[in-house]
């Protein structure tokens, strides 16, 4: 395999900020702890409600479910047991919420957070939902009830509604997944506009001047950066703005990238080369020609993003920008249990890694118009 771009280097940038957990301090006019009995009047529900949302969720039709995980969440509402826990510290477990645990990029990544939490002997709560927010705030709801030790989120959250409960919460998180520092948290992310750079940079050197951007959801940072890493190889090359066509999707799916195959496929002056976002959008699209009786790479050059483990194995070995979701993982677990331990001094790190380019036969003949 030949392998050119990008080293695995990391950048880490430490803030001033220290993060330490400070004593609350109480007084007579300290508010209310917000009980059982007010989430059940604010949700309109019965207690037995609240308790079966909290204990067997499943039992609880959706629409009443979500609309008292929204109350929890909107009233701060923390059970008893998980205030104690938090008085004295005494959880063992760390959780990792992720965007979509179908992408085996985020599955490699939380094996990253699990290793970091056995090397502590801490346990993983593992949890999604990104693209549902009553499954996010569910998540929540059994994060604060059992009073875990912290969070690595690498939900991919462009709105920050996710960072923004977590704070509510007062629970300690590192954002993982988004080169986005957060104040007062710790970070590791990707330069993925590097990445989106060396994509298209490769697919110039092999001769293509027409070329399109197989995109996700704009809310996500990830997907802009590698647009704008792209945009800045098509301006660096000389070449028109014009010569790189977005074509928007509404996820990072193989079927997402059927869809668009098929709609590339559908123009009348077709790329010779396609970029996709990440590298289930490229299989999908790349099935998508397979259909049509195209040929990978002869007819349309393809190169992928996240360099799972499928991109090696596809018939067509797929050209990939390699993000390193283990390592990525493991930098934010140990941060995380170095932010939450009581007897470490500790200082919020921004780490940026660097990605890396892997060449392969989707990617290596010339275009053929």
């Amino acid at each position: 395999m030949d392998r050119q771009g990008f080293t695995t280097d990391s950048t880490v940038h430490r803030t001033s900020d220290r993060g330490r957990h400070t004593a609350a301090v109480h007084n007579s006019r300290a508010p209310r702890r917000v009980g059982i009995k007010d989430v059940a009047r604010a949700a309109g529900v019965s207690l037995g409600t609240v308790s079966n949302v909290l204990n067997r969720p499943e039992i609880v039709a959706e629409a009443t479910r979500e609309r008292v995980l929204s109350v929890i969440d909107s009233l701060g509402y923390i059970r008893a047991e998980g205030a104690r826990q938090l008085r004295g510290w005494t959880s063992r477990v760390i959780t990792v919420l992720v965007h979509d645990l179908a992408n085996p990029f985020f599955t490699a990544l939380a094996t990253g957070v699990e290793q970091a939490a056995r090397e502590a002997d801490l346990g993983v709560m593992v949890g999604t939902g990104a693209r549902d927010p009553a499954e996010a705030a569910r998540h929540l709801a059994l994060i604060t009830s059992h009073q875990v030790r912290g969070a690595v989120l690498a939900a991919g959250d462009g709105a920050g509604r996710t960072v923004a409960a977590f704070r509510r919460h007062s629970v300690p998180f590192v954002i993982a997944d988004q080169n986005a520092p957060q104040p007062g948290a710790c970070s590791v992310g990707i330069d993925d506009i590097a990445g989106g750079h060396a994509a298209v940079r490769h697919l110039i050197e092999q001769g293509h001047r027409h070329l399109a951007y197989v995109s996700g959801p704009d809310r996500l940072q990830q997907v802009r950066d590698r647009h704008r890493g792209a945009l800045a190889a098509i301006e660096e090359a000389g070449l028109p703005k014009g010569s790189l066509r977005e074509v928007t999707g509404p996820a990072l799916t193989v079927s997402a990238g059927r869809d668009a195959g098929h709609r590339i496929l559908g123009l009348s002056d077709r790329p010779t080369a396609l970029f996709c976002a990440n590298d289930l959008l490229a299989l999908g699209v790349m099935q998508a020609l397979y259909v049509a009786g195209l040929r990978v790479p002869q007819d349309i050059a393809v190169i992928g993003y996240d360099d799972i483990e499928f991109a090696a194995s596809a018939v067509v070995p797929l050209t990939s920008v390699r993000r390193p979701a283990a390592s990525m993982g493991l930098r934010a677990g140990r941060l995380l249990i170095e932010d939450t331990a009581r007897d470490i001094a500790h200082e919020h790190a921004h780490v940026v890694l660097q990605p890396e380019l892997v060449v392969r036969q989707s990617t290596l003949a010339a275009p053929a118009r």
